[in-house]
């Protein structure tokens, strides 16, 4: 897993970067969906391409503020399975992390720890659906 750095990086120890790849835009907007009815975000999945050019790689980035949870999640369905990507305090991903794992079947992929921040890799898929 590669570090995830650069101005998109969480602007306040309460916020989690979220990065979702490789995936349809109706798989970005449903993992994108469960986080924002939990928790605020910067919206940034408001502007979601209409169409993924074809061989190239697409990733698709948010940022919430997990301070306040708003409330549960509900299951949601995937296409196909999901890799995300979260940064963020050590506490708060996993917060995000727990949330997905409500709405979506999660295997995590790798870990990277630091002294105030972790970066997390899952496999997020429908429930019922095996990862690859």
């Amino acid at each position: 897993m590669s570090t995830m750095a650069g101005p998109e990086q969480p602007r306040s120890a309460s916020q989690v970067l979220v990065a979702v790849s490789g995936i349809s835009r109706y798989d970005a907007e449903a993992v994108f969906g469960v986080l924002r009815m939990c928790y605020e975000s910067d919206e940034a999945t408001t502007n979601l391409p209409q169409d993924v050019g074809e061989g190239r790689p697409t990733v698709w980035t948010s940022v919430f503020e997990v301070a306040d949870a708003r409330e549960e999640p509900r299951p949601a369905s995937l296409t196909a399975p999901v890799t995300a990507d979260l940064q963020g305090g050590p506490r708060q991903v996993q917060q995000v992390a727990d949330v997905l794992a409500h709405a979506f079947e999660v295997r995590e992929q790798g870990t990277v720890a630091g002294d105030q921040e972790r970066e997390l890799r899952l496999r997020l898929s429908s429930t019922g659906i095996r990862p690859e």
